[in-house]
């Protein structure tokens, strides 16, 4: 089959892609815009797949998503372009809303348009039937209203925070962003289940709590800090640092995303989650924690900062200031993707962030010198 994913240079896009071409037969399209977080490098080992392909477009840009559509007829979409750090949001929320609300709405415009010239048919999301009467082995038929899917992928920070210790998010909870980031993805979600209802576009929804592993953009929680923790600077934690995510890693969300697009059924929304909940604080101290075993501190450079009594990476963090509106437990209940699609996370928390770290330690004169290309110097954001 064939797939367009959106925002497939950036983190999650990445990880899908590299899913799909290293063990599927799909053939895949990345359509990207190339922001600041979005990084071609993070695909070098499968760009020279004569199923990959690369269009660099704004998904804003109506006649040019058009065009993507009717040259490559895809089967699914897989729609992760977004902008995505909540604290850039605080800084600046108009990208948010041009990106993730108009995007997403221009995207579902050109969807619904293509989806509308498709035949009818049965079959399940992307089928393709071989036929004969073609020199080459016979002609591809394409896909069908039927076999169509649009699959939008969203936060749970969609769903604001959670109260009681036991609570957790379920696909029927309902929606209170905090964000200005948050409030742009539920209304990008809003918009898909509308074209849904009212229109009847075959559509599908997950909902993932905070990804993580190689090749994150070093602006969030776990690469910002080890990256400034091998740089011997400050590791800043907001408030107390009690807030709790819920940690997935991001190769684990890749497979479940892939599944959701060619087996969820139509309308339904699916929670992904990680089932390992921690607080801020616990999260920094174990990266510490691993880097003091993997790459410990040398007492010759610990004149590289203004502190002069320290003896291990946890003495590099510092409480600042919360952010706004700082939302204090994320948990996803991903009980109805095991059990309707069969779907469970591989990592634990232990043995992803171990991982993750490994990598940033053996990619920081590469790709993680690459990306910090002077837009971004590793500060805090949201002030």
């Amino acid at each position: 089959m064939r797939i367009i994913v959106t925002g497939g240079a950036g983190f999650i896009g990445s990880a899908v892609i590299r899913n799909l071409i290293e063990n599927t037969n799909d053939e895949v399209l990345n359509l990207d815009k190339l922001t600041y977080a979005g990084n071609l490098e993070s695909l070098t080992s499968v760009e020279n797949s004569e199923r990959y392909h690369f269009a660099q477009v704004d998904i804003c840009d109506q006649t040019a998503v058009e065009k993507v559509f009717e040259a490559f007829q895809p089967d699914i979409v897989m729609h992760l372009a977004a902008e995505s750090h909540v604290d850039r949001s605080i800084d600046g929320p108009g990208e948010f809303m041009q990106t993730n609300i108009i995007g997403t709405y221009t995207l579902l415009e050109v969807a619904r348009k293509y989806w509308s010239s498709l035949p009818e048919g049965l079959g399940q999301a992307g089928d393709r039937k071989q036929e004969s009467g073609s020199g080459n082995g016979g002609n591809i038929s394409g896909p069908t209203k039927t076999s169509f899917r649009f699959h939008h992928i969203s936060t749970d920070e969609v769903y604001g925070d959670l109260d009681g210790p036991e609570d957790l998010f379920k696909e029927d909870t309902p929606y209170a962003p905090s964000s200005p980031y948050s409030a742009s993805k539920a209304s990008s979600d809003h918009l898909v289940r509308a074209w849904n209802r009212t229109y009847g576009l075959p559509i599908v929804i997950t909902n993932c709590s905070n990804n993580y592993g190689p090749f994150h953009f070093p602006e969030k929680l776990i690469p910002l800090v080890t990256l400034n923790a091998l740089a011997q600077k400050d590791l800043p934690v907001y408030g107390d640092g009690k807030q709790i995510r819920d940690w997935l890693y991001v190769d684990d969300h890749a497979r479940a995303l892939c599944l959701v697009a060619k087996e969820g059924v139509n309308g339904e929304t699916y929670n992904i989650g990680g089932h390992n909940e921690k607080q801020n604080i616990e999260v920094v101290k174990t990266i510490c924690s691993i880097l003091d075993e993997l790459a410990p501190i040398a007492e010759s450079s610990l004149i590289q900062n203004s502190k002069s009594n320290i003896k291990n990476y946890e003495d590099l963090i510092i409480f600042v200031n919360d952010r706004p509106g700082h939302d204090l437990r994320y948990a996803i209940d991903a009980s109805k993707i095991e059990k309707d699609l069969g779907w469970v996370p591989q990592e634990t928390f232990e043995s992803g962030i171990r991982k993750t770290i490994e990598w940033y330690l053996a990619n920081k004169e590469t790709w993680c010198k690459n990306v910090l290309d002077g837009s971004y110097q590793m500060e805090r954001l949201g002030n």
